[in-house]
């Protein structure tokens, strides 16, 4: 909910007039983002010429995965605070110009360790453009556009995750597989460019807010980034996040875990005393008493905690020479229909959100769950020798279907009440939380199926690994059913 301060410091709805250029503004926020995540998705077919190309090691190629991971974690809150205070389009542009330098510095790396520090950077560099996008559509669109604009934002996050891999195995075919990989990272230039010049052109000035005084009659004084608050909650997020990115290396690195509990307890204790200060904190804990938003917010976690280790799975299954021995270009088809549906269903999902509200995401989780056992099905029967694995491009079609109808509209329905001041860094709670499901159920999923790998071969890990993966999105059906309950009575407002 967008608010002002009117008599008496109460709260009150702002006024609202659409910006004749939030459309243009959609189109920057769109380009950025797929190139952000095409950046995610296309590493995974990129490792193994990456390792020929570089001599890189098993350890190497974890850290080039797990160096973005941790970084693009831990500023997200931090990042969305810095737009809401500041200014969100020009932390966007910085964002993006940070993102395609570092691409640019990883196409040229000469070897393992600058490779990864790059990605690091890139990490970071990411981290500074989604909580922007959310704040900004938030800031320039209401009601029934908002959830189309969500849509038309999903459309390009579905669409960018699942072709990545295509894209991926195009350009090492062309590059070949001992330069290849220079070209998956050097994509990033040209479109980051782009990005930054039309957002020049189409956002609107100025880019940064250089009065940050909060609102007269708030009892607030100047609004700053908190930054003891930002310190916490970045350690926090990196204690919780390491020991699953790292879960193959030492034992110890577990103990970062009630480390993260301690940390977290301390940033909450701040977070009241900051506010109870007078100050502007980094997060207003308030905003975790708008049902809405936790329950999205848990949703979106444990929905994340499964769904982002399907494609991972598949990936191994089709391309490991112990398991289908396909080729990187075969590997990324596979999940091409996936990324039609699920840019066209988050489109769609977008402009039915305001009519069906979290019924629409309950109905996508169990297509979701469908889509997941029936390539059960699949696997199986291609391992008995009585179907084809290719059959997968029918059922993984309809878990990208399902992508479309519960990411983009949870977005919109979980931030629909959240004051627009805290548009950033509510994101950039939603974002992390979505970024800590990734990286603990990655972990947990793969440990899963290696296991079973150990024992048996990749046709049963997989399908033990998809089953793990059905539980986890059941979990996530519980809270969505939940908040239906909840909100049975009540009118969708975006």
């Amino acid at each position: 909910m967008d608010t002002t301060v009117g008599d008496g410091g109460r709260e009150v709805p702002a006024p609202y007039e659409a910006d004749p250029r939030r459309w243009k503004v959609l189109t920057v926020l769109s380009g950025a983002l797929f190139m952000a995540l095409v950046g995610v998705s296309i590493v995974n077919v990129a490792l193994p010429s990456i390792q020929l190309g570089l001599g890189a090691s098993d350890s190497d190629l974890q850290w080039v995965l797990t160096g973005y991971a941790l970084t693009f974690g831990i500023g997200l809150v931090t990042a969305g605070r810095a737009g809401d205070v500041y200014g969100r389009g020009g932390f966007f542009i910085i964002g993006v110009a940070a993102y395609a330098a570092a691409s640019g510095w990883s196409a040229l790396s000469p070897d393992p360790l600058w490779l990864n520090i790059s990605r690091a950077a890139a990490g970071l560099a990411s981290g500074l453009i989604g909580p922007q996008a959310t704040g900004m559509i938030l800031q320039y669109f209401r009601g029934a556009e908002r959830g189309r604009a969500f849509g038309i934002l999903g459309s390009v996050v579905g669409a960018s995750v699942a072709i990545g891999p295509v894209l991926g195995g195009i350009l090492i075919d062309l590059g070949g597989p001992v330069d290849g990989w220079r070209w998956v990272f050097a994509v990033n230039v040209p479109i980051g460019i782009a990005a930054i010049a039309l957002a020049f052109l189409w956002m609107p000035k100025p880019l940064f807010t250089l009065h940050t005084r909060a609102p007269t009659g708030t009892g607030r004084r100047r609004a700053d980034l908190d930054p003891v608050g930002a310190v916490l909650l970045g350690l926090a997020v990196l204690a919780i996040m390491l020991p699953f990115v790292e879960s193959g290396s030492s034992p110890w690195t577990w103990a970062a875990l009630p480390a993260a509990g301690v940390i977290l307890l301390a940033w909450v204790r701040w977070e009241r005393r900051y506010a109870a200060r007078g100050r502007e904190p980094m997060v207003d804990l308030g905003i975790f008493r708008v049902r809405s938003f936790t329950n999205g917010s848990l949703l979106m976690g444990l929905y994340f905690l499964g769904i982002t280790s399907v494609y991972v799975l598949v990936a191994l299954y089709f391309q490991d020479p112990d398991g289908l021995n396909h080729t990187a270009l075969d590997t990324g088809l596979v999940g091409l229909p996936s990324a039609i549906c699920a840019a066209v269903s988050a489109w769609v999902a977008g402009r039915m959100v305001a009519r069906h509200g979290r019924a629409l995401v309950v109905g996508g989780i169990w297509v979701s769950i469908t889509g997941l056992l029936t390539s059960m099905l699949v696997v199986w029967l291609a391992y008995v020798g009585v179907a084809s694995e290719w059959w997968l491009l029918l059922t993984l079609s309809m878990i990208g279907t399902a992508q479309g109808a519960v990411i983009s509209p949870n977005q919109a329905l979980t931030l629909a009440e959240v004051p627009l001041r805290y548009a950033g860094s509510s994101g950039g709670v939603m974002q992390t939380v979505q970024r800590i499901g990734t990286s603990v159920g990655i972990a947990l999923i793969t440990a899963i199926s290696f296991s079973v790998l150990a024992v048996s071969n990749w046709s049963i890990a997989l399908i033990v690994g998809f089953g793990a993966i059905v539980l986890l999105i059941g979990a996530s059906l519980v809270v969505g059913y939940l908040d239906l309950r909840g909100h049975r009575d009540d009118e969708v407002v975006l």
